[in-house]
């Protein structure tokens, strides 16, 4: 997933600027490959210091623990994120939305899933593209 981010990057040096759309899909992608990874810290980085989550109820500290919680629960922790769609919502805002199937367990095959509902609401900060609020619902693969 990073190494798909590094390359469109690349190519969009040789070509126009990246859309809001892709800079953001690859934030995602990116957050997405840093979990898979175990890496804590670089996916927190996407997240915005006054982030809000769950119709405002966690913050980023309370992401943080969760993550943490996440990863020592499940050595190895995987998310197949199904088409994200993505709106400019404003001047350095946008909105995705997307469904993910999560999977974790200790060792390579999952012990436990679930399909998530997200949206997400972003912010561009210092040219990096920053995730402000997230809310998530379990959902099914149907629909």
């Amino acid at each position: 997933m990073f190494l798909a981010a590094l390359l469109l990057a690349g190519l969009a040096a040789c070509a126009k600027p990246l859309t809001v759309e892709q800079r953001v899909i690859a934030t995602i992608r990116n957050m997405e490959a840093s979990i898979e990874a175990g890496e804590r810290r670089a996916f927190m980085g996407h997240i915005a210091g006054d982030f809000k989550g769950q119709r405002e109820s966690m913050n980023r500290d309370q992401v943080r623990a969760m993550v943490v919680f996440q990863l020592n629960r499940h050595k190895n922790l995987q998310a197949q994120l199904f088409p994200i769609h993505v709106t400019e919502t404003g001047k350095n805002t946008a909105k995705a939305v997307f469904r993910a199937l999560v999977t974790g367990g200790p060792g390579w095959i999952p012990e436990s899933g679930q399909v998530y509902e997200f949206d997400t609401r972003w912010i561009l900060t210092d040219d990096e593209w920053l995730l402000q609020s997230a809310n998530w619902t379990p959902a099914t693969l149907e629909g």
